[in-house]
């Protein structure tokens, strides 16, 4: 390290040696160790305790504010671990994309509670939520099947991410409002 001469400090040299004329330098004083110590200090214990939880509850309800509104509009950081990646956002888009029949499995399940209520039909109301239940299984199966078929073709044979039909299928039985992420695509809109 070069020393500077005597009596002169490390400002006033690096403005000496500009060449052009123009001088230049930060415009202030560089702060002594303890000003920078003193404007550092603060309690270790906050001497109103009452209003420092009051504050700290409330910073960590924005943060969680904060995380749940990026988690729902599908921001990277916020996701967790399993929605993590362009593998997975690519079979969320895939699956927002099209209808499944896994869709109406819930709002079925609600009509054979009610109709339970009237034993002639409670009997036809099971068979048909079997039959629809073995529908949205074989539609699991073939989702699962064209988004590892459209994967390894967009993201290369050997890089299909582990668990990926799981995650289609279980995306693609929830209700469409109620899916987190919320969807980015809109219906029909394929992802390429």
């Amino acid at each position: 390290m070069a020393k500077t001469p005597a009596g002169k400090s490390d400002d006033v040299v690096a403005d000496e040696l500009t060449t052009d004329g123009v001088t230049r330098g930060k415009g202030r004083a560089t702060p002594t160790r303890r000003e920078r110590e003193a404007a550092n200090m603060r309690p270790l214990v906050p001497t109103d305790r009452r209003a420092a939880n009051k504050e700290a509850r409330a910073k960590m309800a924005a943060a969680r504010d904060k995380a749940r509104i990026g988690m729902a509009n599908g921001e990277e950081r916020y996701l967790p671990a399993r929605d993590k990646g362009e593998q997975r956002r690519f079979v969320r888009d895939y699956v927002d994309a099209r209808f499944s029949v896994g869709e109406a499995l819930i709002p079925l399940m609600f009509l054979v509670i009610l109709t339970t209520f009237l034993p002639e039909s409670a009997v036809y109301s099971f068979i048909a939520l079997w039959a629809f239940f073995v529908f949205t299984i074989i539609d699991s199966f073939l989702l699962g099947s064209i988004v590892t078929r459209k994967i390894k073709k967009k993201f290369g044979p050997d890089s299909v991410q582990r668990g990926t039909r799981w995650y289609a299928a279980m995306r693609a039985i929830q209700l469409r409002p109620m899916r987190l992420p919320k969807p980015q695509v809109k219906r029909w809109k394929f992802p390429t």
